[in-house]
């Protein structure tokens, strides 16, 4: 079942989601911000070359996505997760899962640069 039903009102970062999740304190919130950036890049170099625990990767993207709000991500990495346990082509579910970082990464630089040096 997808995270999050309308996505044309969404940006890809749930902030209040995140700030619930970080307690609303702003030294946590980017020290996780850049963690799930740098995370979330080595994770898709990995996924790119499929590698045999490609699903586990999937699942581990999904799980951190869900955590810091990021939920258009948490679902593209669930959508190729089931595909890869299903043993199906997942070609279009990572192209999809391709977008979706870009797009949080994106989303978290913006973030970064509004919140300054800690």
């Amino acid at each position: 079942m997808p995270s999050s039903p309308d996505r044309a009102s969404e940006s890809p970062i749930d902030t209040d989601h995140l700030r619930d999740a970080t307690l609303s304190d702003p030294a946590l919130e980017r020290e996780v911000l850049e963690l799930f950036a740098t995370q979330s890049a080595e994770v898709l170099r990995s996924l790119e070359a499929m590698p045999d625990n490609a699903a586990a990767l999937a699942h581990t993207l999904k799980g951190s996505s869900r955590a810091i709000g990021a939920f258009q991500l948490a679902d593209a990495a669930a959508d190729l997760e089931d595909i890869l346990r299903a043993t199906g082509d997942p070609r279009a579910a990572l192209e999809r899962l391709v977008r979706e970082v870009a797009l949080a990464q994106l989303a978290i630089g913006r973030m970064l640069r509004r919140s300054g040096p800690c």
